[in-house]
């Protein structure tokens, strides 16, 4: 929860913008604010307050203890030019909350971290438990000096700079070991612990057979990503509880799922009782990995409790990122996000060139031109397949005649994928051109590099004998000259020679372009690659210099005052 404080009408006024807008994460503290900033920092995750900076700092400082535990705290100032983030920036999410604030409320977010001021992934912010010397390897990092990374597994982190070999080390393990003077350690969500349990077995011996087969394997509690047990154990109160005391999740499974999966030590009383001959064993396997604890019993007589441990491997992460039509602020957020967080980035590069300025230092850059979308494509996947956290960017919609396809093709379910939306060609040039998308529309690529040219002809004739509005990609390249021509031809068979069409090139960029002539009336020879061509359907109109498809409504074709 966010709190919410102001002392003045021009702060409630902004505060209230973040409430309205926020309604289900914050929560305004009326009163003096003094008492209004005690009583948020005891109940908040984070605060933002509508104060001075100095008169903030000086109600904050009796309250501070531990960052690792303070809330983050924005201070924002009367006019709502700064959103600035004051205390627990990393840890406390200040930081992001600042970003966050100053986006809706349009100030400048005032971020002073040093990792953050210069581009770098803090440790505390790679989504990994992390203890050790974070100050000390901080520092080196970013006074440039060598940081090595080791790691015992493959892991899809952010970018970081690191080196072969340094007096500062950053080690990625999930064994239960301390870290040295100059080391801070990693810990990643790797152990699954598989669970049985009898009926009313309480959560002290779940609990305590947990922890003592972890300690006794040389394990990190820390890293154990989930409790995994039998549906029918969904609700067992000493099994949901230990996985609460652990502040993991509790993933359950059909009997006869984990009846399938094979076990060293498969026995006839869970068969009886629940349908399965295993259950910690075989639902710690049944995602895949390596038994590091064989099943074992609890102390207790009778043993009411049984549990068993897998180490998975880590699974590499494939983005595939629309940037958008070139303009940086049809760049999406979320895209800004994955291309800050990808420790691999593969692009055209061209595109490359577009965000290079958002790419964190310690990111590896595997860039190539033209015609090389499969290479590309295979690349990415390869990369995520090392477990790597891989961005494969593309411009437009990255799933629009773009990259994801082909990756996509090529991947498989051993690694993890994330799409990430971006602004079409045809989106951004409709926009320009008014509204000529406001009815049923249709996508077609004339380029036959990969789609003989007689499929993409019969194509364009259903799309004119259904009447639908057309966008044309990849419309005219000094190769490919005679294709546009003959679609528009199709086209003209059962539209009028004054069907509005839009022309738009380079939509959203500097030299943006834009036409509006007819069917009849359009040069292809005036058309590139790096345009769009949007014709109308039989309702398509020019309206004040603008191509608007109407959708039919009733109101619109009712006598004047029967709406």
């Amino acid at each position: 929860m966010i709190g919410l404080i102001s002392a003045t009408a021009a702060g409630a006024a902004a505060r209230d913008r973040l409430a309205a807008a926020w309604p289900d994460r914050t929560r305004v503290y009326e009163g003096p604010a003094g008492e209004a900033v005690r009583a948020a920092f005891a109940e908040c995750d984070r605060l933002v307050c509508f104060l001075a900076t100095g008169a903030t700092v000086r109600l904050l400082a009796p309250l501070l203890g531990d960052k690792a535990a303070d809330p983050g705290v924005v201070c924002v100032d009367e006019g709502g030019r700064f959103a600035v983030s004051l205390v627990g920036g990393h840890g406390g999410g200040a930081n992001e909350l600042a970003r966050e604030v100053g986006e809706l409320l349009g100030a400048e977010p005032v971020v002073t971290t040093a990792t953050d001021a210069v581009g770098l992934a803090g440790l505390d912010t790679l989504g990994l438990p992390v203890e050790g010397a974070v100050a000390a390897v901080s520092r080196a990092l970013l006074d440039g000096e060598p940081v090595a990374l080791e790691a015992e597994s493959a892991w899809p982190l952010p970018p970081v700079p690191f080196a072969e070999q340094g007096a500062y080390t950053v080690r990625l393990t999930d064994r239960d070991v301390q870290p040295g003077p100059h080391e801070v350690l990693l810990r990643p969500p790797s152990l699954v612990v598989g669970v049985g349990a009898s009926k009313g077995a309480p959560v002290e011996e779940v609990l305590g057979l947990i922890e003592e087969a972890l300690r006794e394997a040389g394990l990190s509690v820390r890293s154990v990503a989930e409790l995994a047990t039998v549906d029918a154990k969904s609700e067992e109160p000493g099994i949901v509880a230990a996985a609460e005391s652990l502040g993991v999740p509790l993933v359950t499974y059909p009997a006869d799922e984990l009846a399938a999966v094979a076990v060293p030590n498969p026995s006839d009383a869970p068969l009886a009782a629940v349908g399965t001959p295993s259950v910690a064993e075989a639902a710690a396997l049944v995602g895949g990995g390596e038994l590091l604890v064989p099943k074992r019993k609890s102390a207790a007589t009778p043993a009411m409790a049984t549990c068993a441990v897998v180490r998975r491997p880590g699974r590499g992460r494939l983005a595939v990122v629309g940037l958008g039509p070139g303009a940086r602020d049809l760049l999406t957020p979320r895209a800004a996000a994955e291309l800050r967080r990808a420790s691999v980035l593969v692009g055209l590069d061209q595109y490359v060139d577009q965000i290079r300025d958002l790419i964190r230092p310690g990111t590896r850059v595997l860039e190539s031109g033209l015609g090389a979308e499969e290479e590309r494509a295979r690349t990415a996947v390869a990369e995520a397949r090392a477990g790597h956290a891989v961005a494969l960017i593309g411009s437009g919609d990255a799933g629009v005649y773009a990259m994801a396809s082909p990756a996509l093709a090529e991947a498989s379910d051993d690694i993890d994928v994330v799409g990430v939306p971006g602004v079409t060609a045809a989106l951004a040039a409709g926009a320009v051109l008014g509204a000529p998308l406001g009815h049923d529309h249709v996508s077609i690529s004339l380029s036959d590099l990969h789609t003989p040219w007689e499929v993409i002809e019969r194509r364009v004739r259903a799309a004119a004998e259904a009447d639908i509005v057309v966008t044309f990609y990849n419309p005219r390249s000094r190769g490919r000259d005679w294709q546009l021509p003959k679609a528009l031809a199709v086209l003209a068979e059962h539209r009028e020679p004054g069907t509005p069409v839009g022309v738009v090139r380079n939509a959203s960029r500097p030299d943006e372009s834009v036409r509006l002539t007819t069917l009849a009336g359009l040069d292809p020879a005036t058309v590139d690659m790096m345009t769009v061509v949007t014709v109308g359907n039989t309702a398509t109109r020019n309206i004040a210099g603008r191509m608007v498809t109407p959708r039919g409504y009733r109101w619109q074709h009712a006598p004047e005052g029967a709406q």
